[in-house]
């Protein structure tokens, strides 16, 4: 089941700083100067790529809108992309 899974560790040190370990920013795609989010979950926290967690919270909260607009298939959207 968790054949990917991995157990890695970081220090936290005087101001709460903690370096990601190289592994764990492979996994994430993340790099310097990119942000993180961090969900928190009861005792749990997880770190997520901020930009895939942003992108996924849209696709979340945008499902079934064209639907629900009306625009049910490709010749929908292409109509209403020539009205603009």
């Amino acid at each position: 089941m968790f054949s990917k899974a991995f157990v890695d560790n970081a220090k936290v040190m005087a101001k709460g700083q903690v370096t990601i370990p190289k592994d764990v920013r492979e996994v994430l795609g993340v790099a310097s100067g990119d942000r993180i989010t961090f969900i928190v979950e009861g005792n749990t926290v997880r770190i997520v790529n901020s930009a895939v967690y942003a992108m996924q919270m849209l696709q979340q909260d945008m499902a079934g809108e064209a639907e629900r607009t009306g625009l049910v298939s490709e010749d929908d959207v292409m109509t209403l992309v020539k009205e603009f």
